[in-house]
């Protein structure tokens, strides 16, 4: 399993490449603009894409979605609850694809030899979603190191608390690609993110 981290778009969030090295087969996750230096990319690395992975729908995370189906035929995947979206104050909404595949908790995305397992994670948007794989956790804007993803741009807090409890609950440690910012662990943010903390504090739903 290989992964690279492509900061794209205007606020230069993380769009990243997952792949399966003996296929070359590979899953872009969040495309949030400059689709043409995530085809550059695939393009260098002999790369085949035909998934684009969505944790959120929000324009940061989504802007380069149509250029990235342009140059791979990819299709889309993310969760219902954010079809529709729009952003409080900006007024953005993402447009989903006809062929879009509707993700929901537990399915299996296979990349290659890889899967990619999904879990629900709403709060930070009603459809947020994490992926899974082998020893990688792609936690969108649900999770950054010693953070949380703002919950006023159609979102909420307390539902996104319970993400990062269930996040937290989860069996082991992972490696964390968060959406924006500097990868961490989920055993440092167990340790130390006070928005963690104060999740694993509330009385199980």
């Amino acid at each position: 399993m290989k992964i690279e981290c492509l900061p794209v778009g205007w606020l230069r969030a993380n769009c990243y490449v997952l792949w399966d090295e003996e296929s070359g087969e590979c899953a872009v996750i969040d495309p949030g603009g400059n689709p043409e230096i995530i085809l550059g990319f695939l393009k260098e690395h002999g790369l085949h894409c035909d998934r684009i992975l969505l944790t959120h729908a929000h324009d940061d995370h989504s802007k380069g979605v149509y250029g990235v189906i342009e140059g791979t035929s990819a299709k889309v995947c993310m969760h219902r609850g954010d079809v529709g979206l729009t952003v409080r104050r900006t007024g953005l909404c993402f447009q989903e694809p006809a062929d879009t595949i509707f993700l929901t908790e537990g399915d299996e995305i296979p990349v290659g030899a890889l899967t990619v397992r999904v879990l629900e994670t709403p709060g930070h948007t009603p459809g947020g979603l994490c992926f899974l794989c082998e020893d990688a956790l792609f936690s969108g804007d649900t999770l950054f190191k010693g953070s949380t993803g703002r919950a006023d741009l159609g979102g909420d807090f307390d539902t996104e608390l319970r993400s990062l409890k269930k996040l937290a609950l989860l069996e082991g440690d992972y490696r964390v690609f968060p959406g924006h910012s500097s990868p961490t662990t989920l055993q440092a943010e167990r340790e130390s993110n006070p928005y963690m903390l104060r999740g694993m504090e509330l009385p199980d739903a």
